[in-house]
Order: C-alpha cells, then sequence, then structure tokens
C-alpha cells in the first residue's frame, strides 16, 4: 500500500509538472531539490517529506491531496 501511495504520488507529480510545460530541473530548482532526487520521487525510488510534498504542490499551483489522489 505504502508502495503504490509513492507510485501515485511521481505519478501524479509528473502529469502536473508535464501539463505545465515545466522540466524536471525547473520544478527542483523552484524547490530547492538536486534535480537526481526529483528523478527518484517521480519514479518512487525516493519518498519525500512532508514538507518537500507541499513545497512541490506549492510550486505546480496544486494541493498535496490533488498529487495522492488515484486517478
Amino acid at each position: 500500500m505504502q508502495k503504490d501511495f509513492y507510485k501515485i504520488l511521481g505519478i501524479n507529480i509528473k502529469q502536473r509538472r508535464k501539463a505545465l510545460h515545466m522540466t524536471q530541473q525547473e520544478l527542483a530548482d523552484k524547490i530547492g531539490i538536486s534535480l537526481n532526487f526529483m528523478g527518484k520521487i517521480e519514479v518512487a525510488f525516493s519518498k519525500p517529506s512532508l514538507d518537500t510534498v507541499i513545497l512541490i504542490a506549492e510550486a505546480l499551483d496544486t494541493t498535496v491531496s490533488d498529487l495522492a489522489k488515484m486517478n
């Protein structure tokens, strides 16, 4: 279940980022993390802290709830 949550989170982050025509680098720079970490979040290889997820949601002009929703 936990693994599925991070996969869904990563997919939703990627979809929202692409919808905004933003690169991983641009998003990473905007929230102050490395490109490597951003990429790992999107493929559920790394588990971001809640603080990081909140920063991502703000940078993508969405909510944590929306990023965590199953489509």
